[in-house]
């Protein structure tokens, strides 16, 4: 018995004093101290811009691009701040070359995207300008320190179109003459809502951008069937 008794009072000594030894908990982290209002509020992209699915008739070529410029919010979540949600605002332009093609805007019954081997073009080109409205899920690693944190988002950007034109710098037309340019607008063969999905991946002011559009950006009917823009680029952002 008196083996027993020892035993156990050697176990509670041995238990109070690793008790005693064990490190406090963490406290945890008060957000509510912590500026958080200044993450990504301006973002800048600039990339590559092309056609999924698009026909192999059509003649692009030289260096096609995007580029986007959105005024955000930041609204970080109370419980877990290294998440948040972006909205905002901004513009979305795209820029696609061809070469040796004519498109002719002003028909009234579809888009025509034309051979030209008589008309020699310095350079051929469709834009499309959208306002748009970016929504984006938030994540970044050290929500104190945004500047040098990794991040990543995923998002969607709703659109519309408010210019669609071609812009072409005649170097010789079937005149023997050229140093001039043309500028047409028309955009009542492609369909004003644009809807993508989005993802950045990136570290501090910089990042890695996708988007790729849901909806086809030409009506049915009005040309080539199906065709989904996909820009790949940089995102600076900050302020």
């Amino acid at each position: 018995m008196k083996k027993i008794i020892l035993s156990l009072v050697l176990i509670a000594g041995f238990l109070i004093t690793n008790a005693q030894e064990s490190p406090a908990p963490k406290k945890k982290k008060d957000w509510s101290k912590v500026d958080l209002s200044s993450k990504d509020h301006l973002m800048i992209q600039f990339g590559s811009y092309s056609w999924l699915k698009k026909p192999d008739s059509l003649n692009t070529g030289g260096f096609s691009k995007s580029f986007n410029m959105y005024f955000m919010f930041d609204y970080p979540f109370k419980t877990s701040p290294k998440f948040s949600v972006g909205l905002g605002v901004g513009i979305g332009s795209d820029n696609l070359f061809f070469k040796k093609t004519n498109i002719d805007l002003k028909k009234a019954d579809r888009l025509y995207f034309n051979k030209d081997s008589v008309t020699s073009y310095k350079k051929y080109k469709l834009v499309n300008a959208f306002l748009e409205v970016p929504v984006e899920l938030r994540y970044t690693a050290d929500p104190e320190n945004n500047s040098k944190s990794f991040k990543a988002a995923l998002g969607l950007t709703i659109g519309t179109m408010i210019n669609a034109h071609t812009k072409a710098k005649v170097t010789r037309d079937a005149n023997n003459e050229g140093g001039y340019s043309i500028k047409v607008n028309d955009r009542v063969h492609f369909n004003n809502l644009r809807l993508a999905t989005t993802a950045r991946v990136g570290y501090g002011i910089f990042s890695l951008f996708g988007s790729y559009q849901l909806n086809q950006l030409i009506k049915d009917g009005s040309g080539p069937v199906d065709v989904r823009p996909l820009s790949i680029g940089l995102t600076i952002s900050g302020l």
